[in-house]
């Protein structure tokens, strides 16, 4: 049985940030669980996944991967308005895909405890932008939670439910990848009793958000927050420790930092924190108070000054001549994320502290590390498409590409991806680039992200007669996140069957007259359907089908010879190096060579060498 399934308490387990959600959800009785998967939340829905075969019948719950964070948010609605204990997860740009549904939930609000997992990624370590989701609690009226640990991702989980039972609201539980990613000792309390089954009484005028009831429901809503900022002004959540003159305001993470500063700077005695975990509503009494007792405050918080900002103007409201500071020169940054190194110099300085900061390491004689790129792997089928697209376009088109493994088309020698914004954007926009510059324009997307905002970009395309080449990556998988199903994956193989949406079927149904499924490692089949897709006129799709090597050896291993180059051929004229860049590949004495140990035997480098010197290697004996 997984440790996380354990059902008796007192028991302490080192948890990832994100398994502490799970348990934290399992222990407060989640029945109803949706996502798109995201990092830093990918772990989440992934061990949800795959616990709910194993959980007891006392702990079955329902889980799902939905087609995208609107779907999730909308069906995790429908059952946390039905009467069950529900948690939907994603990542911080997510929330910008379910904000539609969640803005307007807030008014209607649920019948049973719902927590909405956002993730924010400061750092950018794997997303387009590093937007701050606080801001959604502000815009939507919602409590919000922002643990700084595991131990206090558990804590919070559980409270999260108890907290939208108590205000009939949906909360918002904000992490950031170093929170989500962290390891904690965790202690577990008893498993929840699972309640599978609800009834919905019905309440148009709650539940029907026509504008006569809207305006009711905002009322409601206003009321809700003032009980809210009641619970969070008394909330052990945002607890004052230290003694002293100096004040520290701080959030998330970051709270660990400060206590290790305050720590390293012997000033525990001279600085008093406030702690923000249930951080909206602001508890404006005690941070009022608070200002009162001190003569100079730090506010510590990463991405924007919302704290700071707020804090300000609580100041300035009850006439308190104090500094009050967080982002500025010589103090903290608006972008990335933070550090305990930071969070020290910053406090030592703006408070004056007599510190002398750690002398760094001389590395003058060390040789800098070789430069390793984020690159598609070894047999990805991705590559075999973009080398053959290019034979056709060469390098004049325009190549909008979207989110998912293939992004990393924008690096050389490939050099395939011109413009991304979200999730679906490559459809939509090509439209766009072709009216505004007249070139052909040959787009990229996967398959789950087709599935999750392509489609309707497609649909408007056809309907406004768009002229462009879009190719739907379908490797078989949601790769880029962790192998996670979408509506075109076949599940058979994984031992959960769903209904598998046929990918083709689709885009014709959609209206597109010009459709091809190409098998991308029969390089010259695949560049003559792509030469007749591309001189279509009007919307052509292409369908890339092949799976992702990564994913096929988890569900299907095949033994697949590697190869390797005959050095007498071989003349040095290095395609299959630089105009694919497969990581398997290297050069020695102007020859290409292949790693035997990476390479997988798709066979694109054997097809475009002009020797044809690369051959599969030979069984022994």
């Amino acid at each position: 049985m997984d440790k996380l399934l354990t059902p008796s308490a007192g028991q302490t387990h080192l948890l990832l940030g994100n398994e502490a959600i799970v348990r934290g959800a399992l222990e407060a009785g989640v029945a109803f669980a949706t996502c798109y998967p995201g990092t830093p939340s990918s772990e989440v829905p992934d061990t949800l996944y795959r616990l709910r075969k194993e959980s007891p019948d006392k702990v079955k719950y329902y889980f799902e991967y939905s087609t995208n964070e609107k779907v999730a948010m909308e069906c995790a609605a429908g059952a946390a308005v039905g009467g069950l204990r529900t948690l939907c997860t994603m990542k911080h740009v997510g929330l910008n895909v379910a904000a539609d549904p969640l803005m307007t939930l807030a008014y209607t609000g649920v019948n049973a405890g719902m927590v909405v997992l956002t993730a924010d990624d400061p750092s950018l370590f794997s997303s387009q932008n590093e937007q701050d989701n606080r801001f959604y609690a502000r815009l939507s009226g919602l409590p919000m939670l922002e643990p700084a640990g595991p131990a206090e991702l558990k804590a919070m989980t559980v409270y999260g439910f108890k907290l939208s039972e108590e205000l009939g609201l949906p909360v918002l539980l904000r992490t950031t990848t170093r929170v989500n990613h962290a390891r904690e000792s965790v202690t577990f309390a008893p498993l929840g009793k699972v309640k599978t089954k609800a009834e919905f009484k019905k309440n148009p005028f709650r539940f029907v958000t026509v504008p006569a009831v809207s305006r009711q429901l905002h009322l409601k809503l206003l009321k809700s927050y003032e009980q809210a900022q009641a619970i969070s002004e008394a909330s052990d959540l945002n607890p004052i420790t230290g003694k002293g003159k100096l004040g520290v305001i701080v959030s998330g993470v970051s709270a660990n930092y400060v206590q290790d500063a305050l720590d390293d700077l012997g000033a525990k005695n001279q600085v008093k924190v406030l702690k923000l975990g249930l951080s909206w509503p602001l508890p404006e009494k005690k941070i009022v108070k608070f200002l009162k007792a001190v003569e100079k405050v730090l506010v510590v918080e990463e991405l924007e000054p919302i704290v700071e900002q707020a804090v300000k103007a609580l100041a300035q409201q009850n006439r308190l001549d104090l500094p009050i500071a967080g982002k500025g020169p010589g103090l903290f940054s608006r972008a990335y994320e933070y550090n305990p190194r930071l969070v020290r110099d910053v406090i030592a300085h703006y408070f004056g502290f007599k510190y002398k900061g750690t002398t760094a390491l001389k590395l003058d004689d060390t040789p800098n590390l070789p430069g390793r790129p984020p690159n598609l792997c070894p047999g990805c089928p991705h590559r075999a498409t973009y080398y053959a697209v290019k034979q056709v376009v060469g390098d004049q088109a325009i190549h909008p590409t979207d989110i998912g493994c293939y992004t990393l088309g924008l690096l050389p020698p490939i050099s395939m991806a011109d413009f991304v914004i979200c999730m679906g954007s490559s459809v939509s926009s090509s439209g766009g680039l072709n009216r505004a510059t007249g070139k052909k324009v040959v787009s990229f997307i996967g398959d789950s992200t087709f599935f999750h905002s392509g489609i309707t970009g497609l649909i408007n395309a056809v309907h406004n007669n768009h002229d462009f080449t879009l190719v739907i990556l379908d490797n078989g998988t949601t790769a880029m996140t962790g192998h996670q199903p979408n509506p075109g994956v076949d599940t058979t193989a994984m031992g959960d069957p769903t209904t598998h949406i046929d990918l083709e079927g689709v885009v014709r149904g959609l209206g597109v007259t010009h459709v091809t499924t190409i098998k991308p490692f029969k390089v010259r089949a695949s560049i003559e359907a792509i030469k007749e897709a591309v001189d279509h006129k009007g919307v052509s799709v292409i369908i890339s089908k092949e799976i992702c090597p990564l994913f096929g050896r988890r569900i299907a291993p095949k033994s697949r010879k590697p190869f390797q180059v005959n050095l007498d051929k071989c003349k040095g004229h290095l395609d299959c190096i630089n105009k694919v860049a497969c990581p398997a590949m290297f050069k020695e004495e102007g020859k290409a060579r292949i790693n035997p140990l990476q390479c997988i035997g798709c066979a694109l480098c054997a097809q475009i060498c002009p020797e044809n010197a690369i051959l599969p290697v030979k069984a022994e004996g």
